[in-house]
């Protein structure tokens, strides 16, 4: 769609309603209704935003004009159309997940004065690709870069809980479960047992299995498709940093882990 489509757009959509503005937003209110109910009739349509009929289908030519909506010939029910999916076919390839996620990793990193790691999957490795430091002076390992194990971290395992059956088999036998200390899960028995759990709650927390006094939690990151595309996690020292326990914290990791999601055009409806 040209900018000159969406120039058009807005001329029709004034025509519509006094005031450009707030005819943009109606029709985008019509957009989400369709996203979110699956199609709706004008009247529906106009209860729901709370405009007159008249202006409700004026609306709604103008989306159809421009394969925004389409209208079910039978039920005379509108749809979104198929010039929504080219709209949005253009947004993942300029989404950068490092890019939508650092204003998050940096907020939780402050809120909590920890460590806080993005990563993703690369081979049999957890890559860590960004990394927001806390003010504590203890918290001065650079991880950007680093390759860790996915059996032994918790953004390891919850990219591990994400794969399927097969792809997890593959990759655990390429990589092994080498013990990284003494409390590494080793056996793929209670592994498999903990990734069933990370994929239930959602979160993985990892105690001194990658280093010793290393405490760590991690959240998934999904993209626009529901796919897991990386993991937000937080570490510190295990002195004065356990998950569970901090107040808040595993609360906030989901919901930072939730809002990159958002950014990265995940919809959990």
């Amino acid at each position: 769609m040209t900018s000159q489509h969406f120039s058009d757009i807005g001329t029709d959509l004034e025509g519509a309603q006094p005031g450009g503005v707030q005819s943009v937003d109606r029709a985008i209110a019509i957009l989400e209704i369709l996203a979110r109910e699956g199609d709706a009739g004008v009247s529906e349509i106009a209860d729901q935003v709370g405009i007159h009929k008249s202006t409700a289908s004026r609306l709604l030519g103008a989306l159809l004009a421009r394969d925004l909506v389409h209208q079910n010939s039978e039920r005379g029910k509108y749809q979104l159309g198929f010039g929504i999916l080219r709209l949005a076919a253009s947004i993942p390839g300029r989404l950068s997940l490092v890019h939508e996620a650092r204003p998050v990793l940096e907020a939780l990193a402050a809120e909590f004065k920890e460590t806080v790691n993005l990563a993703v999957l690369r081979s049999h490795y957890a890559v860590n690709v960004d990394q927001a430091m806390g003010p504590s002076t203890l918290a001065t390992h650079d991880w950007i870069g680093s390759l860790t194990p996915l059996h032994a971290t918790s953004s390891g395992k919850v990219l591990l809980a994400a794969l399927d059956t097969e792809e997890r088999n593959r990759l655990l036998k390429e990589a092994g479960l080498p013990g990284r200390t003494s409390r590494t899960i080793t056996s793929r028995r209670k592994l498999e047992e903990q990734l069933l759990q990370v994929a239930r709650e959602g979160v993985a927390i990892t105690r001194e299995e990658l280093e010793i006094g290393l405490n760590a939690a991690a959240v998934p990151i999904f993209n626009h498709s529901g796919a897991v595309v990386g993991a937000l996690s937080i570490s510190g020292p295990a002195f004065r940093f356990d998950p569970e326990t901090q107040p808040g914290l595993l609360e906030a990791l989901k919901q930072a882990g939730e809002q990159v999601s958002r950014r990265m055009g995940y919809s959990a409806a």
